[in-house]
């Protein structure tokens, strides 16, 4: 039983060694698993631990070892100064302002989100440093997964933000869980549309290699093929590049041709349909996108837009990178994935997203 004034005090290790007559070493030895002690002796202080309720003071041994952690972020270059990928990094660094007493660094690597060679580029940069963790956007499948084994070679541990890749070795997964986001959509467009077809658009390159948005457009056609009375059609096209008007012709095509009267574009670039639509003078069409962008909120608030999917972009950011402080500093055992809320946002609802506005 713990008297009235080891409950209001900080136990130490000379505590433990006093109750169980030891010295302090041993103590040590048996908390931090290393040397020969006898297994009577380690059971006794091992009980005491548990009595006593014993907590490391992990700020003081990290002060004392003078040794600050290093972590490397490897995310997406944002293409506007407002671009979605400006979130995670303003979470990051609001984590990392919240911990100086422990000197950590966060060295930032940043790719073009249509260009696979500009990830192998960076990713190599980030093995050179031999960081002591890793925040990744695993963007490129096929080029992430070369990057993870060497990450795994080094004994790098790294934590994936925004799109998962199952069971790689990673430490943890921050982030929406994408295709139930598809789910979601689906059952929006459900509600909204009495008849016409849903055309599914990806503005982006590489789609096999777009992990995220795969399970996203996986998710939405679930929906639909799960309901026995379902009247539409799903349709999916693919927009790697917006230098030029061909892509509106392609959508345009696609409304016409084929009775589109529902949009989900599967990630932040649905202002791209906004524009088009108020172009064209459509209004009776259905639109879904992702993420509070400024962009993307004008078109919300004009109804060319109905709902955006929210995935709180500084909130993963800020995650992401406590989970590596928590696992890496501080030795804790952590959750192997942390999905965050699928928030649904309307024009009505969208100006209490106060970090948006």
């Amino acid at each position: 039983m713990r008297s009235a004034i080891e409950l209001n005090k900080q136990i130490r290790i000379k505590d433990i060694a006093e109750r169980a007559k030891v010295s302090i070493g041993t103590v040590d030895r048996v908390l931090h698993n290393r040397g020969e002690v006898a297994e009577a002796t380690k059971k006794k202080i091992l009980e005491i631990v548990k009595e006593l309720n014993y907590q490391p003071n992990i700020l003081a041994s990290t002060l004392a070892s003078k040794k600050s952690a290093t972590f490397a972020t490897l995310l997406p270059q944002p293409p506007a100064r407002d671009g979605y990928w400006t979130k995670p990094i303003k979470g990051i660094k609001k984590r990392i302002s919240e911990l100086p007493q422990y000197g950590l660094q966060i060295e930032s690597f940043t790719f073009n989100q249509a260009d696979s060679k500009s990830f192998v580029e960076e990713a190599n940069k980030v093995l050179a440093m031999k960081p002591d963790g890793v925040v990744l956007a695993p963007f490129f499948k096929k080029e992430a997964a070369i990057f993870i084994e060497k990450l795994k070679e080094l004994e790098i541990p790294f934590v994936f933000i925004d799109s998962n890749i199952k069971d790689v070795g990673q430490l943890s997964y921050i982030g929406q869980n994408s295709y139930q986001s598809g789910l979601v959509s689906g059952k929006l467009l459900d509600l909204m549309l009495n008849d016409g077809n849903i055309l599914v658009i990806h503005f982006a390159k590489e789609m096999d290699n777009q992990n995220h948005l795969v399970q996203r457009e996986k998710g939405i056609h679930d929906w639909f093929k799960q309901k026995k009375d379902n009247n539409h059609d799903l349709f999916t096209i693919e927009i790697p590049d917006t230098n030029s008007d061909k892509w509106m012709q392609k959508v345009e095509k696609n409304i016409s041709e084929k009775n589109i009267k529902g949009i989900l574009v599967t990630n932040s670039k649905v202002f791209y349909v906004g524009r088009l639509l108020k172009k064209l003078n459509i209004k009776d069409i259905k639109v879904i996108g992702h993420d509070l962008i400024k962009e993307n909120i004008k078109y919300l608030k004009e109804d060319l837009v109905q709902f955006l999917i929210c995935q709180r972009p500084e909130e993963q950011g800020y995650n992401s990178v406590n989970k590596l402080f928590r696992s890496i500093v501080q030795k804790r055992e952590i959750q192997d994935e942390s999905y965050t809320p699928i928030d649904i946002v309307t024009k009505e609802n969208v100006d209490y997203y106060k970090e948006f506005k």
